[in-house]
């Protein structure tokens, strides 16, 4: 689904991290792409890395499919990106901007670009690193750039300028999309559409909620009026 909003469109993609639900996701008309990290991957269990990856494509039906490197050391990134990168044409190999010892990766990231490679560099944070982007990246490169929005807003500043700002740095890349990461409302997919962002990462529990555009606020109340009064009957409750 592209949602669209006052003459403005954006693509939804989500995250991903075990089989069953890679395979319901990429069935839904609704869901532009899938992402993955270690992070989640862990979380539900997944213990073989390539076994994981290549049963995603293939769950993945062509969709986009975000797969991520995870060595510190350069040169084994390189090699990982392109293990990943030959699974398939709609893998986006997935880059962070630092490795974890705050090493900056744009030599990865140029390599990987000259060598055509579909590119998702992300866990960016600054405009710094947005600049880094465009410094590594060819023009004709087919990359996404993950702003996490959610973690720049976490610490109190606005993220929206920073995605309007790698939107304009970009403009003249065709290929290169700036993607609104770690969300944390549905709200937020009304803020990236508005300014122009490309893509938004919603996880499958936002998605849901995307229904309520527009729903009726007095509805709502009474509903959730209606959810605290079934939740304390149910629970036997008493105020003595």
């Amino acid at each position: 689904m592209t949602f669209k909003l006052d003459q403005k469109e954006i693509k939804i993609f989500t995250d991903g991290a075990n089989l069953d639900s890679i395979n319901s996701l990429a069935m839904d008309s609704s869901i532009d792409g899938i992402t993955t990290n270690p992070t989640l991957m862990r979380a539900s269990g997944v213990t073989n890395y390539m076994t994981f990856a290549k049963a995603a494509v293939e769950s993945a039906g062509g969709k986009s499919l975000s797969l991520e490197v995870f060595s510190d050391d350069h040169k084994e990134m390189i090699i990982q990106a392109k293990i990943l990168s030959r699974l398939s044409h709609s893998v986006f190999v997935k880059v962070p901007i630092i490795n974890s010892l705050n090493i900056s990766s744009i030599d990865v990231i140029k390599s990987l670009a000259k060598e055509k490679i579909n590119l998702n560099i992300t866990a960016i944070l600054t405009k710094e690193q947005i600049d880094i982007c465009k410094k590594s990246l060819l023009i004709d490169s087919k990359a996404y750039i993950s702003i996490f929005a959610g973690r720049i807003a976490d610490t109190g500043r606005d993220p929206i300028p920073f995605i309007k700002y790698a939107i304009n740095l970009f403009k003249e890349y065709k290929n290169v999309e700036i993607l609104w990461a770690s969300t944390r409302e549905v709200f937020n997919i009304y803020e990236a559409a508005r300014c122009g962002c490309h893509i938004i990462t919603v996880s499958p529990a936002l998605i849901k909620k995307i229904k309520l555009r527009d729903y009726d606020l007095s509805q709502l109340s009474l509903e959730t009026v209606q959810m605290f009064k079934n939740d304390s009957d149910a629970s036997k409750y008493e105020i003595n």
